[in-house]
């Protein structure tokens, strides 16, 4: 009889539901993109009732459901740390109390609840700790047998960080970081600060460093007053804040505004004000604690496990160049990263967690590949349902019997400038647009990024893009061209494709550094003249490699911009019509959907 393990995360933010069969993962999605509630926090139950339909099972089959933290403990945290802060916090303990008491600590009868829709079987409900579900999310379907496994986020239950060791079917926690000494909540208060929203911004900030000056007696200033005054990092990576500068243990802000704006001499950015060269350095000296704690941190986990093999999770561990900087480091041999390291994924960490630990079952190696099947385990749609949203709507388009000439016309309307939504398959898990549901672009073209940002995304003109590259051709534009599959690394553009800085590149405002001509393929290559790249091979999506592969035959690089199918605000498409409607509603000039093909310009030529 098979082992069928559904994981759930839900109730803060980003909640989803995984499912796995014999140790297999069959499908993963994010609640957001059912009910179009960008990091939804609800019970997924429209996630739940899509993983159990993808895998043709019911709810009466299932051998266990496992939520992704223990909420007692969280609650253990919640009453210790307004109690050691007490006075202070009161208003944010009362607002906290009632939602605590009459919902979130019976947690396991409140899950239960939510699962009568699905069934009134009494099925075992696990509660595996947050890092730990976090932990094996990054291990088990890793292709390592033996691996360090480092988590990094804002918190868990009272773990920020830990360190453990992977061996077999086990996981073993070796050290802990326990809040509010939290390198993921250090980073959102300077995502706060900085202007941005927390728990969505940090892209935003990540993207913001390299426009600071590393050359700069600012930058260093203000990386040497967080370095004294907002945390000591020890040397084996753990930390400790100052929280006297910190208002998130017992307040609904992260920062002592008033102490931040006398330590750096700046005010707390407002939302969409103007970002000044002050900004652009402040992001980029906490990007550079950041990476220093955890390289730190990476360090102290190869010399307790003396594993040649690196994992990761957590939501700080989609900081692609922090993971680059560790790769460059060379403790491991090889690293390999969640690409759902959110709280989305510890859903699936939940469920394999119960699988191997408590159903006691060995973890299968695939070769050389990992478990995760390239992230491409949400809701895919036939020909049938995306003609009857074209129907709906009554949309013209052209139906491409043969797929090869379908990428052909659509590699040429990149070629000639236009933006494509690009809708295939099965929807990707995990923040990152792989290839199934992307907005692409030429990277060739100077204006593009502008473009794709402005009229396309409305959001941030300085945000950068990745390059969707040919695996096969990666080391033709990027220095290591290492394997990056799901985009969780930088690499720096080959210095043959860049072009001459001026001498003053470095005093230059953001706009003027970010529209000056860096590289031959500038619409990818970030300020720094690095790029967040994914490798594309023919084995994991081979109609994605052949719409690259087709175009490359035309402007001779085998290469796109790839940002995620999605406007400001909302989630990720996932239906036929969710794209429909963003295509629509912006300037983007085509849209595939499967094999059909909608044109804006004119809807005869497509």
């Amino acid at each position: 009889m098979a082992t069928v393990i559904l994981g759930i995360s839900a109730f803060y933010h980003d909640s989803a539901a995984a499912l796995i069969i014999d140790g297999e993962i069959i499908a993963a999605a994010q609640e957001e993109r059912f009910t179009r509630i960008k990091h939804d926090a609800g019970f997924p139950e429209n996630a739940v009732k899509y993983v159990l339909e993808e895998a043709g099972i019911t709810y009466q089959e299932l051998t266990a459901v496992a939520f992704y933290d223990k909420p007692m403990l969280k609650f253990e945290r919640l009453l210790e740390t307004y109690h050691a802060f007490a006075p202070k916090g009161l208003i944010s303990f009362i607002k906290a109390m009632p939602v605590w008491i009459n919902e979130k600590l019976f947690m396991k009868k409140l899950v239960r609840k939510h699962l009568k829709q699905f069934g009134g079987e009494k099925i075992p409900v696990l509660f595996p700790e947050h890092h730990l579900s976090h932990a094996a999310s990054a291990y088990y379907p890793s292709p390592y047998n033996d691996a360090a496994i480092l988590t990094i986020d804002g918190v868990g239950e009272w773990a920020t960080t830990t360190i453990s060791h992977g061996k077999g079917n086990q996981i073993t926690v070796l050290k802990e970081l326990q809040f509010p000494h939290s390198v993921g909540l250090l980073y959102s208060a300077f995502t706060y600060y900085l202007g941005f929203k927390v728990n969505d911004g940090e892209y935003k900030l990540m993207g913001l460093a390299p426009y600071g000056d590393p050359e700069s007696a600012q930058a260093a200033d203000f990386k040497q007053k967080i370095l004294t005054e907002l945390v000591d990092v020890r040397e084996d990576g753990s930390i400790l804040l100052n929280m006297h500068y910190f208002d998130f243990a017992t307040k609904l802000t992260m920062t002592n505004d008033k102490k931040w704006e006398a330590l750096f001499n700046l005010p707390r950015r407002r939302p969409e004000s103007e970002i000044s060269k002050t900004h652009m350095n402040l992001a980029l000296a906490i990007q550079q604690v950041t990476e220093f704690i955890i390289i730190s941190l990476a360090n102290t986990a190869q010399r307790l496990t003396l594993s040649k093999n690196l994992v990761m999770a957590g939501g700080v561990a989609l900081n692609c160049v922090a993971n680059s900087k560790v790769a460059k480091a060379g403790a491991f041999e090889n690293i390999w990263i969640q690409p759902a390291a959110g709280d989305a994924g510890g859903s699936l960490g939940a469920a394999l967690a119960a699988y191997h630990i408590w159903g006691g079952f060995e973890k299968q190696l695939i070769g050389n590949f990992d478990g995760m099947k390239n992230a491409y385990l949400g809701p895919q749609y036939d020909d049938r349902q995306i003609l009857n949203v074209l129907r709906k709507y009554n949309a013209a388009y052209k139906y491409y019997e043969n797929f090869e000439e379908l990428a052909n016309f659509v590699s040429k309307k990149i070629a000639d400038g236009c933006v494509v939504g690009w809708f295939q398959g099965r929807m990707e898990f995990g923040p990152r647009a792989l290839g199934n549901r992307s907005i692409l672009g030429d990277p060739g073209n100077p204006v593009m990024q502008m473009i794709i940002n402005v009229k396309i995304k409305a959001r941030e003109e300085f945000r950068p893009f990745a390059p969707s590259v040919l695996q096969e051709d990666a080391d033709k534009y990027f220095e290591t061209a290492t394997a990056s599959p799901y985009m969780l690394f930088v690499d720096q553009v080959k210095a043959d494709l860049l072009k001459e800085r001026p001498a003053d590149y470095e005093q230059m405002g953001l706009y003027d550094r970010l529209y000056q001509i860096r590289s031959s393929i500038q619409s990818v290559t970030h300020v720094d003249n690095s790029a967040r790249v994914q490798t594309v091979s023919k084995e994991a999506n081979p109609r994605f490699w052949q719409l690259i592969n087709s175009f490359k035959k035309l402007a001779g690089y085998g290469l796109l911009i790839n940002t995620s199918f999605n406007v400001r605000g909302e989630p990720v498409v996932c239906t036929p019509q969710d794209a429909y409607l963003d295509f629509i509603g912006t300037e983007m000039d085509c849209l595939v959907l499967g094999n059909f093909v909608l044109n804006k310009m004119s809807n005869t030529d497509a």
